[in-house]
C-alpha cells in the first residue's frame, strides 16, 4: 500500500471519529414524520390519546383492535345460524392521516350500520366507496395553511376555536345530504368550511371528520386543543368504542438492512462517509491506472424512429386502450408542469382552472375532460375511433396558438 493511500485512510478515519463524537453529543432532532401510531411519542404518533381515550369517552367501554373492520366483524358473525341473529353492537373507531380502510371494510361497516350501530372516522381523506354510499363529495382549499381554527357547531357544548397549528389538512366536505347529514363543526379556510358532520344511514349512524392532527401527541398536550378533541369525541354514542389501530400500533417493520444504522444519527454519518471515502479512493485508483479509451462516434440519435415505430406497433395490434392511456398521462403530466394545477379530480373545478391558464376555448377543454373521464370509466374495449377523438380534443389543448 502505498504512502499516498495510507494518508487518504488516516484523514478519513479522522473525519469519521470526529463526527461520530459530535454527533453523539447533539440532542437527538425531533421526528415530524406522521406516524399515527399509538406506540410513537414523537409530535405526531397516538401515545397520548391511547392513554387518554379512556377519559375522553367517558361512560363508554373502550376495546382496541389490531385488526381491521373486516377482520373484527367477520370473526363475530355466526355463519352457523339459520337465522340472521346480529347481536355486534357499539360504535368502530379510527383515526388516521388517511384512511386505509379497504372496501371489504367498508362493506362490513356499511352492513354494521344498518343493524342501528355507529362508526367514527377521522382521517384528512375518505374511501370513496364510502363517501358515494353516502352522497358526499370532499374538496380541498387551494391555499394551504399550517394553522386553521376548528371548532364545533353545537353551542351547547361551546363555541371556542382552536387553533391548530401544526399537522392540520385542508379539506372539507363540499357536497352533503342535507336530508341526512347534521353539521357538527367546522374550519376555517378561504371561507367557513365543514369538517365534522354526523350522517344518518340506514338504521344507523356515521361521523365524519377530517382533522385527525387534533387527536395527535402535539395537539392533545396542549389544553385547549385537548378539550377540542374532547368534545369532538363526545358525540360518540354511549355503550362500546371498539378502535381500530391496524397499521398504527408499531408492527410496520422495515426490511432494510441498514433500518437501523440510517435511524441513528451517528451511524447515518459513519455510513455516508464511508461510502464517500470509498468513492474517493476508486476515483484516485482509476485516474492513476486508466488506460487511454479510444473515441468512438456516437451513434445517430433514433428516438423519434423508435417512438414512431412503437406507436405504429400498438397501433397494429390494436392496442388502442395503451395508446390512449399513454396520451392521457402525458397530457395531464404537461398541465400539472406548464399550469401547476393539480390533476387528481377532472370535474369543473379543473375546467375552470384550465381555462383560466391556458386561455383556450372553454368548448374544448369541456370534450377533452369529457372524453377522458368516459374512457376511465369504460371497460377497456377502445376502438379506433375513440383514439382518434380522445388524440383529436387533446391536440387542440396542447397546441400553441
Amino acid at each position: 500500500m502505498s504512502r499516498s493511500i495510507k494518508i487518504y485512510i488516516g484523514i478519513l478515519l479522522l473525519v469519521l471519529i470526529g463526527t461520530i463524537v459530535y454527533d453523539s453529543t447533539q440532542p437527538k432532532p425531533i421526528n415530524w414524520m406522521p406516524t399515527y401510531d399509538v406506540k410513537d411519542k414523537i409530535p405526531f404518533g397516538l401515545y397520548v390519546l391511547d392513554h387518554e381515550l379512556p377519559h375522553l369517552l367517558k361512560g363508554r367501554t373502550l376495546v382496541k383492535k389490531n385488526l381491521t373492520p373486516y377482520e373484527y366483524l367477520e370473526s363475530l358473525y355466526d355463519y352457523d345460524s339459520l337465522v340472521n341473529n346480529y347481536t355486534v353492537k357499539g360504535c368502530l373507531l379510527n383515526i388516521n392521516e388517511y384512511s386505509g380502510i379497504d372496501s371489504q371494510s367498508v362493506k362490513e361497516m356499511d352492513y354494521f350500520v344498518s343493524h342501528g350501530n355507529s362508526v367514527f372516522l377521522s382521517s384528512k381523506e375518505f374511501p370513496e366507496e364510502l363517501l358515494d354510499s353516502l352522497h358526499i363529495k370532499m374538496a380541498g382549499d387551494f391555499k394551504y395553511s399550517d394553522s386553521i381554527f376548528n371548532w364545533v357547531a353545537n353551542p351547547k357544548i361551546g363555541n371556542k376555536k382552536y387553533n391548530l397549528l401544526e399537522g392540520v389538512g385542508n379539506n372539507y366536505f363540499s357536497k352533503i345530504d342535507t336530508l341526512n347529514t347534521t353539521v357538527l363543526g367546522y374550519q376555517s379556510g378561504d371561507s367557513t368550511r365543514v369538517n365534522f358532520i354526523r350522517i344518518k344511514y340506514k338504521s344507523g349512524e356515521v361521523y365524519l371528520h377530517t382533522q385527525p392532527a387534533a387527536f395527535t401527541n402535539f395537539h392533545l398536550l396542549k389544553k385547549d386543543h385537548y378539550r377540542y378533541a374532547e368534545k369532538v369525541l363526545s358525540y360518540i354514542p354511549k355503550g362500546d368504542v371498539t378502535w381500530f389501530v391496524k397499521g398504527q400500533n408499531g408492527e410496520v417493520i422495515s426490511d432494510s438492512p441498514v433500518q437501523y444504522i440510517l435511524s441513528q444519527p451517528a451511524l447515518k454519518w459513519a455510513w455516508y462517509l464511508f461510502l464517500i471515502g470509498m468513492l474517493v479512493f476508486i476515483l484516485f485508483n482509476v485516474k492513476r491506472k486508466q488506460r487511454i479509451v479510444p473515441i468512438i462516434t456516437p451513434l445517430n440519435n433514433t428516438t423519434i424512429d423508435f417512438a414512431k415505430s412503437i406507436g405504429n406497433l400498438y397501433y397494429q395490434e390494436g392496442d388502442h386502450d395503451n395508446i390512449i392511456n399513454k396520451k392521457i398521462i402525458y397530457f395531464l403530466e404537461r398541465i400539472r408542469n406548464e399550469y401547476l394545477i393539480d390533476t387528481t379530480r377532472l370535474d369543473d373545478e379543473f375546467i375552470k382552472k384550465l381555462h383560466l391558464k391556458s386561455g383556450k376555448e372553454l368548448a374544448d377543454i369541456k370534450k377533452a375532460v369529457f372524453l377522458i373521464n368516459m374512457h376511465r370509466k369504460s371497460p377497456h374495449n377502445s376502438i379506433g375511433e375513440d383514439l382518434i377523438q380522445i388524440n383529436n380534443a387533446i391536440e387542440k389543448l396542447i397546441e400553441k396558438n
